[in-house]
């Protein structure tokens, strides 16, 4: 991401081996040519094991030795999460290696043989030509404390993605078996509402115990905000549930699962983010990009996670691009199409954004200032939602240089050319 097209097309030349690699689960396939074209020796298969890269290496030695070509770059998709393992052999052997648009090699396999078939030996080939014609692009693949947090946060999607499965199953039981648990709990995961549920969920229970022992069960762990009243309105609720009253033995079972798989999920969810935590205090950028107002853990974990370190890039268009938020428009003529974003990139740190915008246009003084001055200018006023990935674009501007230059946030500095523009204005 660091390069331009002459650069990337200039480390092409005629020493260069450049191969194609079209990955699979379990083999690869790899061709071999030169920087006009030409192939050489013929096509490899690869097995997914360090025997077949071991192989692999000895076969890319060869063909530098035959051909004399001291350089050589290797291009592949990447293809689900099996080019990983491969990638990494490439990193730990020092063999640079490059990725390409699986889109591309879509549209550009017909150039050669000008039929749309498909297999693994022709898309290595096809492979091999985006690489020597410079249409590539160098990974920034995390290492170190960054692959740590991206394998964090990826654990705390799946266990929020658990954990909203598991809230969604808790509720359905109680809309079947007592539905009026909510007119007494507007809040289900409140401490004397967990409690409840784990100990006598269903309405008979509640009502044999009475509102005495409810509530002398509730102080053993809540000892404010509950009384008397709530323990009488629970029993009361109760007696006129209409709950269903049929099956409750393997009911109550199938509550108990649940409730032990989201109190798991809940204390998993809280270690992890300790663990985050830990890792966040290694990383000297934190804390100034966290001295934002709105902006909290998560974010700069997901932000970091998704971006890597950020000595990787030299400008904050190169980040906006990761992120799909480079604008893409069509024109022919006279002919101009609507400017929309391209979304192309990594999916979760454009979502991370947008949900960390959202309050922080609401909250953060500065940002608030913005999405009004954006909204209501004079000329080329912004809708709402085009506005919201304005500054989505402008808080990566704002991370980024935070975390470059090691500075706390400075509300007059980000909001400098919307002053500047309202003086105008007025002037």
């Amino acid at each position: 991401m660091k390069y331009n097209q002459n650069h990337k097309i200039k480390q092409i030349t005629e020493s260069t081996l450049v191969i194609g690699v079209d990955i699979a689960k379990e083999n690869h396939v790899a061709r071999a040519q030169d920087a006009r074209g030409i192939e050489f020796g013929k096509p490899m298969n690869i097995e997914n094991s360090r025997a077949g890269f071991q192989r692999f290496r000895l076969w890319m030695k060869s063909l530098m030795r035959e051909h004399a070509k001291p350089d050589v770059i290797v291009g592949f998709e990447p293809t689900g999460h099996y080019w990983m393992a491969f990638a990494q052999f490439l990193r730990h052997e020092g063999i640079k290696y490059v990725v390409v648009n699986p889109m591309h090699v879509k549209k550009s396999k017909e150039l050669d043989d000008n039929s749309p078939t498909k297999n693994d030996v022709k898309d290595a080939r096809v492979i091999a030509q985006l690489v020597k014609d410079g249409r590539y692009s160098e990974p920034q693949v995390p290492t170190g404390i960054y692959a740590e947090l991206r394998n964090g946060m990826n654990l705390r999607d799946r266990l929020q993605e658990d954990l909203q499965r598991v809230r969604g199953r808790i509720l359905n039981w109680l809309d079947r078996f007592f539905p009026e648990f909510h007119e007494v709990f507007k809040i289900w995961e409140g401490k004397a509402a967990l409690m409840t549920l784990e100990a006598f969920p269903l309405p008979q229970e509640i009502i044999n115990l009475g509102a005495e022992k409810i509530l002398r069960h509730w102080k053993q762990e809540v000892k404010r905000a509950i009384g008397i009243k709530r323990a009488n309105a629970l029993v009361a609720a109760a007696k006129r549930s209409v709950g269903l009253t049929e099956g409750l033995s393997m009911a109550r079972q199938e509550l108990q699962s649940l409730m032990e798989q989201y109190q798991c999920l809940c204390g998993q969810m809280e270690q992890l983010m300790q663990d985050v935590e830990a890792l966040l205090e290694q990383i000297p950028a934190v804390p100034y990009m966290m001295s934002i107002p709105g902006v909290g853990l998560v974010t700069v974990a997901g932000f970091l996670a998704e971006v890597g370190d950020l000595s990787n890039y030299t400008h904050p268009r190169q980040v906006q691009k990761l992120a799909g938020f480079n604008l893409r428009e069509n024109t022919s003529g006279k002919f101009r199409g609507q400017t929309r974003i391209t979304k192309r990139g990594r999916p979760k740190l454009r979502s991370l954004l947008y949900a960390a915008i959202r309050p922080m246009v609401a909250k953060n003084r500065e940002f608030k200032q913005m999405h009004e001055y954006l909204t209501t200018r004079s000329e080329n006023p912004l809708k709402k939602q085009q506005s919201m990935i304005a500054l989505c674009c402008k808080l990566i501007r704002v991370l980024f240089s935070l975390g470059h230059k090691r500075v706390s946030y400075n509300g007059e500095k980000c909001l400098g050319h919307i002053r500047l523009q309202q003086i105008q204005n007025a002037a």
